[in-house]
């Protein structure tokens, strides 16, 4: 099951993912509660149970970026529900649907550890998903909690961080991270933070908790 706010690119994923599984696609935004009660619906109508969760839904703020004191009031509160709030109301709404052992990867960033200008809305709220997820690792030891940092990576939000500049240089997400978080999906190693050094193809630093 898949989601995203651009339909038209949901349906070219369900496209694509339906030459190997069956797949659900349903179209909305994280920070919608109903869109997220829907989820959950559609996995009760179908009597199916979870044994992956990827939060991968994120929200960069405005752009070009600004400094904490100049960040518009009403962005950082849809940069603060993206990246950490809504997660964890999807994991509310799913978590009777969960398999013993199953995974739940939260998307994070180097910038909730490092500290860059112009970064620190953003930042602050991937540091606090960062967060929940150690406890949620403490709090619900039947599962896997995993905060995934992919690195840089030449995306659309990457070159809204930095407009009129050439990313060019920064690795697709095929490249490297989406082969590490499938890395990190096939081993059953302890919940944490887990980076990922595209330098080094089978890099990990974790963070114990």
């Amino acid at each position: 099951m898949i989601t995203a706010r651009s339909a038209e690119q949901l349906l070219e994923a369900k496209n694509k993912l339906s030459n190997y599984t069956q797949v659900v696609a349903i179209s909305g935004d994280v920070r919608d509660e109903i869109h997220l009660l829907e989820l959950a619906d559609v996995l009760g109508r179908k009597g199916w149970k979870l044994d992956l969760v990827v939060n991968n839904a994120s929200y960069l703020g405005e752009s070009p970026m600004k400094k904490i004191l100049e960040h518009s009031i009403d962005s950082m509160h849809l940069v603060l529900h993206t990246n950490m709030i809504a997660p964890i109301s999807l994991l509310q709404k799913l978590q009777s649907f969960l398999n013993p052992k199953a995974k739940i990867i939260n998307v994070s960033s180097d910038a909730a550890k490092e500290i860059y200008e112009t970064w620190g809305i953003y930042g602050a709220a991937k540091a606090g998903l960062d967060h929940l997820t150690a406890v949620l690792g403490i709090e619900y030891p039947q599962f896997y909690f995993y905060a995934f940092d992919p690195g840089d990576m030449r995306t659309d939000m990457h070159q809204d961080a930095f407009p009129n500049e050439d990313i060019s240089d920064r690795p697709l997400p095929q490249e490297f991270a989406v082969p590490a978080l499938l890395q990190l999906i096939q081993k059953n190693v302890p919940s944490g933070r887990y980076s990922f050094n595209a330098k080094m193809t089978e890099n990990y630093e974790h963070t114990n908790q």
